[in-house]
């Protein structure tokens, strides 16, 4: 009989922080766009580039996370650097959370939620980076895929919590802003409780020396770790073929509603279709961890990155709301699955004692991914303002090509994994 799969205290304690923060994930993708589109109408901003500016956000506070994150992630590869760097930026996510309804003013908006979301892109870097320390090679692939699905079911909880007062405020006798104030605010709270058991409980087990130069020998050795990383060709090819497929992902991720929004489908179905999202991605990235064990996992990657190229496709020629609802429950299936997938992917190919290094260097393929994913969207959106084009039958508005440009970083991510993963089979002697 085979034995139950138990996870140990630290483990645990691990999968709570993508608990915590998926809450803020789910904020940004639903509510956020929303209160911003709310937010830049008031004052007169042509709504036609809501999706632009919002794009270029996002890219902007990407762009950040991708220069400092790769930095951050080499000093915390050093003795007694990791948590207290971790901690700071947690911080950082949890005020810029909290404080976005401070203000009316659409352009200081944008600048909190840029902070907030450095933030919490940046705790992600180390966050990922404690996988190798936390859990076996063989468990790896289980846990990682454990901490997306529980991430995407118990952040259901919160934004349940936060959407009943701001679809029903009236009832509550508050106004639809107070309703939104107050779910930045248990988005905050609920962050910040669930990072506290990672916090108790972690220790740095895997570290190189601390230095006597800190901040400036972490610049020789990002340089070093680049080096490196260009000369480990497997390696290499593996965070350049990340670059490019994880693209989409976290495009499609970050854009979704505001993307239906532009394309004028109902606001209520919009939130209600990425909430289906989150409880359809929790068994799928269950059962991906699960295939994993049995399964080669880069066979399972390639699978993710052919399915979203699929998924890219049908999202071009959305234009009413059912569809929109499908696509929901398409990108749920394949979301935990190809992001957990690579970032275990990774821990099996690179040194544990340099995994702050590597997965600062995935964060900068990931964010810089997201920052080229997010800002094509938002040119193409801009350059086509007003175009209509009639394929199939099927009236496609500006917003439809903008999408439709992704499709083909999702065909050079494939093409470079298929190499790159042939190379580390043969490196790692499988």
């Amino acid at each position: 009989m085979k034995e139950k799969f138990r996870l140990t205290p630290l483990e645990r304690s691990w999968v709570l922080y993508d608990i915590g923060n998926s809450a803020f994930t789910l904020l940004v993708a639903t509510l956020l766009p929303i209160y911003f589109n709310a937010l830049a109408t008031a004052a007169g901003v042509d709504e036609n580039m809501y999706l632009s500016y919002w794009g270029y956000a996002g890219s902007i506070a990407t762009a950040l996370v991708a220069i400092i994150g790769p930095i951050c992630g080499t000093m915390a590869d050093q003795k007694g650097f990791k948590k207290p760097i971790f901690l700071a930026t947690v911080i950082l996510g949890v005020l810029g959370c909290a404080a976005l309804g401070l203000t009316q003013n659409w352009l200081i908006f944008l600048g909190i939620f840029i902070i907030g979301k450095v933030g919490f892109n940046a705790s992600l870097v180390f966050y990922d980076s404690m996988l190798p320390e936390i859990t076996t090679d063989k468990r790896m692939d289980n846990i990682s895929t454990m901490g997306y699905a529980y991430g995407y079911i118990g952040s259901v909880i919160p934004f349940v919590a936060c959407l009943i007062p701001v679809l029903m405020y009236e009832s509550f006798g508050i106004t639809q802003t107070t309703a939104l104030i107050i779910a930045f605010l248990v988005t905050a709270i609920w962050w910040l409780v669930f990072t506290l058991p990672l916090l108790k409980r972690y220790k740095q087990t895997a570290f190189v020396p601390k230095r006597e130069h800190p901040v400036a020998d972490t610049f020789r050795q990002l340089w070093n770790t680049l080096k490196k990383a260009r000369k480990e060709k497997h390696i290499f090819l593996y965070l350049l073929a990340f670059f490019f497929f994880i693209n989409g992902v976290y495009t499609i991720i970050d854009m979704a509603t505001a993307y239906g929004t532009a394309l004028g489908l109902d606001t209520t179905g919009l939130l209600l279709a990425l909430l289906l999202t989150q409880i359809v991605a929790f068994p799928c990235a269950i059962l991906f961890g699960r295939l994993a064990q049995n399964h080669d996992s880069g066979k399972l990657i390639k699978i993710c990155i052919v399915c979203y190229t699929c998924i890219t496709l049908f999202a071009v020629f959305l234009v009413a709301q059912w569809q929109f609802w499908l696509l929901a429950t398409l990108v749920g299936m394949f979301q935990g699955a190809i992001q957990a997938l690579s970032r275990s992917y990774l821990g099996k190919i690179i040194p544990a004692d340099q995994s702050g290094e590597y997965y600062g260097l995935m964060d900068i393929c990931g964010k810089g991914a997201s920052v080229l994913g997010m800002g094509l969207v938002a040119l193409i959106n801009q350059l086509t303002d007003d175009w209509n084009i009639n394929i199939f039958g099927l009236q496609l508005q500006n917003e439809n090509l903008a999408v439709g440009a992704l499709v083909i970083l999702f065909i050079i991510g494939y093409a470079i994994f298929c190499k790159s993963d042939k190379l580390s089979k043969e490196r790692l002697g499988v």
